[in-house]
């Protein structure tokens, strides 16, 4: 039998099917194998909103899309090369993103009249079987049959047996794409080495599909991409919320700190509880609360006690937090608030992306309650951003709010991580004592940043009281004169503005320093602003791209940028939040392009609406 293999430059997979067929763990064990062979890659998995939705159905299809690459790339693809759909609703939800001539690797069984009939499909039309995909390469295996053919020596019950259908169809990728299956099989021994006989089951469904597509005629032709040209350095594939649990230890070390998450588990930000909860060897402690107000004040008591405190939500529980928020604000303790975005209003789409809460995170507290504000890009930019959330935390003494997204939380990428040397002290300095010429402690005298000094309860000479009443500026004793408390407010806000002189000057992502169009971005529209603006310069416009990541206090200069183009261009997840803030601030027009359908803005949409900017000249 002939066999040929052809180099490619770039490929999408999307994995797809029940939320019971294990396609996140596919799409991320084929992700891990990419990651190992130094190709550039992108992830966007994608799970159903439902714990358990009803089994063949539409809202139950759970899918995972990886984009590899041998050329450096920033999303995870507009359209799919291949669609592996294991069941018919799987292709059905997943088909409108395959790219014309693309390869459909289809599980027959799960295109049976009962998957077919729960997928909404009209009685008797099995697309399998009809024009409609002719279109497409299909590829049809009857995943569910060989799978217990492999298995039929191993004596768990057929329902069991089934759990391996994933490795199967891993398996004939592995051999597709021309991979090792040996991290896979190192990983499964990991996992069940306790348990043999899933074990067993797991391996041999993994060596079958790979087996299955050597010994068939049918399959020709193998496929390969190349290494990717990227800098020098060691390397990681890393997922948004690694990457923050990764940071804070990073931060909770540089500082001397120790780190205290007090938290409740909300989607999509409960994993960064669980990484953390690993890292008991660095003195991290973990306090899953029995709800999002006793997370977030937990917290508050333990940098009231010294320590680093931090706790993680998404949209909802921000709403549950803002209280205790302005508690913080009014203390001036510092303190670290992860929200991680999801669709909403109220519970919305729990699952989905959407860059939701920004105007949240600037206003949606009572009173005048200043905080800073900062929005990580990338899922490996979660690490650095969220370190400077408690830099400017704990030399501010301010509590501090960073933003990540669903997409970024879960999308994966490589990461070149830095040594510690590589990253900026974070110098904290307590208060000990009364220092010359004081009789007694004033916790709010407060020195050129307007920060006030930072004294451990039970220091000796530094007792001092502490709550949500207004304070009397320099003494901290509860005030109700309303010329302090208009004054206090003055100097919270004043102190946060003074943040700006001490991060760095906006820059630009792109582009020439004055042109025709800025695109302006903020969280995880990077990627896609990246590539679109690329392709646009390509063809010699002057378009430009700068990224936001400190967004309360914008960037000192960031002002006089904006006045430098024609226009400005704000792609959001949203309904246009950070236009509203640009626009206030630096009057100027800006224009928005606004997407919220849960999933992310594509490099084509910005390409189309860049173009037309361009024509209206």
């Amino acid at each position: 039998m002939s066999r040929t293999e052809t180099t490619l430059q770039d490929i999408v997979i999307k994995f797809a099917g029940d939320s019971g067929d294990g396609m996140q763990l596919t799409g991320s064990q084929f992700t891990n194998n990419t990651a190992l062979m130094g190709i550039d890659l992108a992830t966007f998995p994608d799970f159903p909103a439902e714990i358990r939705a009803p089994q063949g159905t539409l809202p139950g299809v759970s899918g995972y899309q990886l984009r590899f690459s041998s050329d450096h790339i920033f999303t995870p693809g507009d359209e799919y090369d291949v669609l592996v759909a294991m069941n018919a609703a799987a292709l059905k939800a997943n088909l409108k993103t395959l790219k014309k001539g693309g390869k459909i690797i289809a599980n027959t069984d799960g295109f049976d009249a009962k998957n077919l009939r729960l997928a909404n499909y009209p009685d008797g039309i099995n697309p399998l079987e009809e024009s409609s995909l002719d279109n497409y390469e299909v590829i049809k295996m009857d995943v569910t049959k060989m799978t217990r053919e492999a298995l039929k020596d191993i004596t768990m019950g057929t329902k069991e047996k089934d759990r391996a259908k994933n490795m199967f169809v891993l398996g004939f990728l592995y051999w597709m794409y021309n991979r090792d299956m040996e991290n896979t099989i190192q990983f499964l021994q990991d996992k069940f080495g306790k348990k043999a006989e899933i074990l067993d089951s797991n391996i041999r469904a993994l060596k079958a599909g790979y087996n299955y597509g050597d010994t068939t005629e049918t399959f020709t032709t193998r496929y390969r991409v190349e290494k990717a040209r990227m800098e020098p350095g060691v390397y990681r594939n890393i997922m948004g919320n690694q990457a923050v649990a990764i940071g804070l230890i990073a931060a909770s070390q540089k500082s001397n700190l120790p780190l205290f998450l007090g938290t409740y588990p909300i989607t999509p930000a409960s994993d960064i509880l669980h990484e953390l909860s690993r890292y008991k060897s660095f003195g991290i402690k973990t306090f899953q609360a029995e709800d999002e107000i006793a997370g977030i004040t937990s917290a508050i008591g333990a940098a009231y006690g010294g320590a680093l405190g931090v706790t993680t939500t998404s949209g909802p529980g921000m709403a549950l937090k803002t209280e205790a928020m302005g508690l913080a604000v009014m203390l001036e303790i510092p303190l670290v608030i992860c929200n991680i975005q999801r669709g909403g209003p109220s519970t919305g789409l729990p699952t989905k992306t959407e860059q939701s809460d920004l105007l949240q995170s600037y206003y949606g507290r009572n009173g005048e309650c200043p905080m800073p504000v900062v929005a990580a890009a990338t899922p490996s930019d979660c690490f650095h951003i969220v370190y400077e959330a408690v830099r400017i935390a704990v030399q501010h003494m301010t509590p501090v709010i960073f933003l990540s997204d669903g997409y970024i939380a879960n999308g994966a990428e490589p990461w070149k991580f830095p040594s510690s040397d590589d990253l900026l002290p974070i110098e904290v300095k307590f208060k000990t004592d009364l220092g010359d010429g004081e009789e007694k402690f004033m916790p709010y005298l407060r020195d050129e940043k307007l920060v006030r000094p930072w004294a451990v309860p039970g220091t000796p000479g530094l007792e001092h009281r502490i709550g949500g009443l207004e304070k009397q500026n320099i003494t901290g004793n509860v005030s109700y004169e309303p010329e302090n408390h208009q004054l206090m407010i003055k100097i919270r806000q004043e102190k946060v503005d003074k943040i700006a002189q001490y991060i760095p000057d906006q820059k630009l992502d792109s582009g020439p320093e004055k042109g025709k169009i800025l695109v302006l971005g903020w969280g995880s529209t990077y990627g896609a602003i990246k590539s679109a603006v690329a392709e646009i310069q390509a063809q010699g416009h002057a378009v430009s791209h700068a990224h936001i990541r400190y967004l309360r206090p914008f960037p000192k200069n960031l002002g006089d940028m904006l006045k430098n183009f024609d226009e400005i261009l704000i792609p959001e997840i949203n309904n246009g939040q950070l236009i509203k803030i640009i626009r206030e601030q630096f009057l100027v027009d800006a224009k928005g392009y606004n997407k919220m359908m849960g999933i992310p803005i594509t490099k084509t949409e910005l390409v189309m609406k860049l173009r037309e900017m361009l024509s209206e000249e």
